[in-house]
């Protein structure tokens, strides 16, 4: 089996000496596109040998198989001029929809915004022949490719590319398990990133198929929306990776742009799992779609706004957020009040510093609710380093294993929880505490003593945690005086 880190890295060292790409992300960006057409064409290998009525969307001469497979094919300036005028202009405009045609849906999607950077023909022939040395048909090479993810969105990390991060497998493992999606609900990531929360659903899901009626629901069943490009393109791939044989279902779009009037019974889900953007703004107008008296251009507000909005009766949602959302008033007082109303805010788990590092060093919180009941109490649980570890890090991840306390202690919804008891890393706090305390849901553990480091790693995580929250609460602020010049120029 090829090892793919050093293949990619290679691919990326040919491409630093393309003139046409300036930087990590358009190196990535050129490189995935190209990696999503071969693994698309080494699954319709698959599909052509199972099916004999099988018919690509893609025109035969546009096939991986057709240009890009022979080592000794075109190069060049006439690869260019194939590349740029007949495969991207097709591809891009390829007559598909999702019923009639998902798979060319699929495709058209993923081309839409893509673009071939490199100008020169010879080293994109050199990044071609590299990419023949993965083989996605072995199963084995398909497992090894999704640790690339984390590397990639390292490397849009460090070009600048702020709000494209990771969630650690490790906590979508968790919020995936403890949401425990069925066979049949239907699971939405409205800011799906490259796929990560979907991917941990599809394996919760599919150790539940059994025959392949149930693995057609089980394809059915995925939804995801991502605004950005890249990630749409890393999702889709990782989604067919992971057996969606026509990710049809995760759209290129803006989740948020949809007014919440225009949401049907149709469109509501049973499940949400995200990990949606903070600290950011959404452009002008987005927030004329959510009522008036919850109207925010903060990204991460918008998002509960919506979930909770999605949501059926019943259905259930696990999401990251920071600390800042927690405690926020004004619109996000008025905000977590209508959560508490309408859905049980049944568990908030208080994640340590670092476990987003490197790409943020903000304090998070995992939140669960259910809707369609009121809050009435709600459990917090800080979770703790591992013994020996005083913060993670790139190197020292925070592991799987480590939240299987929580899992114990975890209890069901069914019973109200009633197996829960409070310990130094768990207590209960009333809705009646949350009211008094004006919806501020920054309730701190009273067992635990407040405890003051001198550890220069501590010191150095807890200044890029706290600038970090600076800049967001500079965000929101910024929101706020524009909306209120917006409104006084009305």
């Amino acid at each position: 089996m090829s090892n793919l880190s050093p293949i990619i890295k290679s691919i990326q060292d040919v491409m630093r000496q393309d003139a046409g790409i300036n930087g990590d992300a358009q190196r990535i960006e050129q490189m995935v596109w190209l990696l999503f057409l071969k693994v698309f064409d080494a699954l319709e290998e698959e599909l052509e040998l199972t099916r004999n009525d099988y018919k690509s969307p893609i025109p035969a001469q546009l096939r991986w198989r057709s240009w890009a497979a022979d080592p000794e094919g075109i190069t060049g300036d006439e690869l260019l001029a194939f590349v740029n005028g007949e495969l991207f202009t097709t591809l891009k405009n390829l007559p598909a929809d999702p019923v009639r045609n998902p798979r060319g849906w699929v495709v058209r999607g993923v081309f839409e915004d893509a673009n071939n950077f490199m100008k020169s023909g010879q080293l994109l022939r050199q990044v071609i022949n590299k990419l023949a040395a993965i083989d996605f048909n072995r199963q084995a090479e398909r497992h090894q490719f999704n640790d690339l993810y984390e590397k990639i969105l390292r490397d849009l990390q460090s070009a600048g590319n702020a709000g494209e991060f990771y969630t650690p497998r490790a906590v979508t493992q968790f919020m995936v398990d403890m949401v425990n999606p069925q066979l049949g609900e239907r699971v939405l990531d409205p800011a799906t990133g490259t796929g990560g929360f979907l991917v941990c659903a599809i394996e919760h899901l599919r150790k539940q198929v059994k025959n392949t009626e149930q693995e057609a629901l089980l394809q059915k069943s995925i939804h995801g929306v991502e605004k950005k490009q890249l990630p749409h393109m890393l999702c889709v791939t990782n989604l067919l990776l992971h057996g969606v044989e026509v990710p049809s279902n995760i759209r290129h779009d803006n989740t948020l742009a949809r007014p919440l009037r225009e949401v049907t019974q149709a469109d509501r889900v049973d499940v949400v799992l995200t990990n949606p953007p903070f600290g950011g703004i959404e452009e002008p107008g987005i927030e004329q779609g959510f009522p008036a008296d919850i109207r925010t251009k903060e990204t991460a507000d918008l998002f509960l706004v919506l979930i909770k909005h999605i949501l059926k009766v019943n259905g259930r949602a696990a999401l990251v957020l920071p600390d800042g959302t927690l405690f926020g008033e004004g619109v996000k007082t008025r905000i977590k009040e209508q959560l508490l109303a309408e859905c049980n805010l049944h568990t908030i788990v208080r994640l340590p510093n670092g476990v987003f590092a490197p790409y943020t060093g903000i304090k998070t919180n995992l939140l669960f609710f259910t809707k369609g009941r009121p809050t009435e109490a709600i459990w917090y649980y800080q979770h703790p380093y591992p013994e020996g570890v005083k913060n993670y890090n790139k190197t020292k991840p925070i592991r799987t294993e480590e939240f299987d306390v929580e899992k114990a202690w975890w209890g069901s919804e069914a019973d109200g929880f009633t197996a829960r008891v409070e310990n130094e890393r768990a207590w209960k706090v009333s809705i009646d505490q949350i009211k008094a305390a004006n919806y501020n849901l920054d309730q701190k553990n009273p067992h635990a003593a407040d405890v003051v480091s001198h550890d220069p790693e501590v010191l150095l995580s807890d200044y890029a945690r706290l600038t970090a929250e600076t800049q967001a609460l500079r965000n929101q602020l910024k929101a706020i005086l524009t909306e209120s010049l917006s409104g006084a120029r009305a």
